[in-house]
């Protein structure tokens, strides 16, 4: 659909007011309401958005090396294709923006943007990039004023124990993914399946593969309409990569695969299994993980996820049909299912960002004709020692990221910089911090 095919059609349609919105940095929706009159009048040439977006932090706290002064409203366009409509709110329409077309400024940094320009070179290449996501996440039965009464500690899961794939105790909580899932599919987000995951009161949904933009879109969308169904029914649904120390993680998998232009082939698997143009991609993912890691595990706690037994990866590793490892390849029953799994991002991740990160990696191995020199793993990863380990800490993922020319070759030297400092300001934030351990650990007795 253009952009005067859309004018056209809400030009028609009865509505007083819609919701645009970008995702930031951090992979936060943020956004806005806007008149009928004021959309039409966007939807043409663009509007100007306060860029503070990308000179903020997900707490709205302004990272203190941004030299930009006054904090300028900068061009943004929505994109026709993103058009949907809200069920839960009578249909209004919805459309998501870009800073796509900018060349300096903050608007740089515009996640949607930078995935755009990598899934364009996958296109010049010759490749159509299918990919698909899989979220985990933990439901409590909170309000935001119970969580913040309780000072942010101990949220109460919406059910107890261990019952992963427990169709009795998804029942329990079956208005909840009726309605997700109803919600979902009207909102233009299709669920393959939804079940429950090992945890107390964990779900994880797989969202349908498609193109790498339009997934991208789903994902984030699908992590707000989780985040606003369970608010309607006095819920908090959490994302967070690792939210109790004595629980499994949350995972955020990304399935992907190189198609021909006409979406007709799967570049990645033939008769015979995985393909030489597969064996490329995956080595060029490999190789460039250590370096990337701060972009699929962007934040302090996204690192307490990788624990061995924990069913996150804890190396540099790949196999087939392991979940053990950083990278699974997944045969399939046929060529058209064949595909990789990247098990490193969590579902804190920004899904633009490590679906960025993923394709760039992958075409630089093709370009590269790098050599799969890493081995399969074959049994159970966390038992080996073999393989590189993952960066321990958001610390040392950035130094890693920084000491290597990969980031910026792949995204450029504008994103890769701002990137980097926004996660050396998510650091120094939480080194400064007092913890509940060090007050426990250290308070009486020293």
């Amino acid at each position: 659909m253009t952009h005067k095919e859309l004018l056209a059609q809400l030009t028609e349609k009865d509505f007083d007011y819609a919701r645009i919105g970008i995702i930031d940095i951090d992979g936060v929706l943020r956004g806005k309401m806007v008149s009928k009159s004021k959309l039409l009048s966007i939807l043409p040439s663009g509007f100007g958005f306060c860029n503070v977006v990308f000179a903020w932090d997900i707490n709205d706290r302004l990272y203190d090396t941004i030299s930009d002064s006054g904090y300028p409203d900068e061009s943004a366009r929505l994109d026709p294709l993103t058009y949907r409509e809200i069920p839960w709110q009578d249909n209004r329409p919805f459309l998501l923006a870009d800073f796509s077309g900018n060349t300096t400024g903050l608007s740089t940094s515009c996640p949607r943007s930078l995935l755009k320009r990598i899934a364009q070179k996958a296109h010049e290449m010759g490749f159509y990039p299918k990919f698909g996501v899989e979220y985990e996440w933990f439901n409590f039965a909170e309000s935001p004023q119970s969580w913040a009464e309780n000072s942010y500690k101990a949220p109460t899961p919406i059910s107890p124990g261990m019952f992963g794939y427990s169709l009795h105790r998804q029942s329990l909580f079956q208005t909840y993914t009726d309605t997700l899932l109803t919600r979902s599919t009207a909102f233009r987000i299709p669920v393959e399946g939804i079940h429950t995951e090992t945890g107390d009161g964990v779900y994880e949904a797989a969202i349908s593969p498609s193109h790498i933009l339009e997934a991208a879109d789903r994902a984030a969308l699908f992590k707000s309409t989780v985040k606003e169904t369970a608010n309607h029914l006095e819920l908090i649904a959490s994302f967070m990569a690792k939210w109790n120390q004595q629980l499994p993680g949350c995972g955020g998998h990304i399935h992907q695969s190189l198609w021909d232009k006409e979406e007709v082939t799967n570049l990645f698997r033939d008769a015979q299994g995985m393909t030489k143009l597969a064996e490329y991609y995956l080595a060029g993912q490999l190789y460039c993980l250590p370096y990337l890691m701060p972009i699929y595990a962007p934040f302090i706690n996204s690192y307490k996820r990788y624990v061995s037994g924990s069913w996150a990866a804890i190396s540099v590793s790949w196999g087939m049909e392991n979940r053990t490892t950083a990278l699974r390849w997944i045969q399939g029953s046929s060529p058209s299912s064949g595909r990789l799994e990247a098990r490193v991002p969590g579902s804190d991740a920004n899904p633009y960002l490590a679906m960025a990160a993923c394709l760039a990696s992958g075409l630089y191995g093709i370009e590269e004709k790098l050599s799969l020199d890493i081995l399969p793993s074959n049994g159970n990863e966390y038992k080996k020692a073999s393989h590189a380990p993952l960066p321990t800490n958001l610390l040392l993922a950035i130094q890693q990221m920084e000491a290597s020319d990969i980031p910026t070759r792949l995204f450029g030297e504008a994103f890769t910089q701002h990137f980097l400092m926004t996660r050396k300001e998510e650091w120094q934030q939480y080194n400064q911090a007092v913890t509940n351990w060090e007050l426990k650990r250290y308070f009486e007795i020293v």
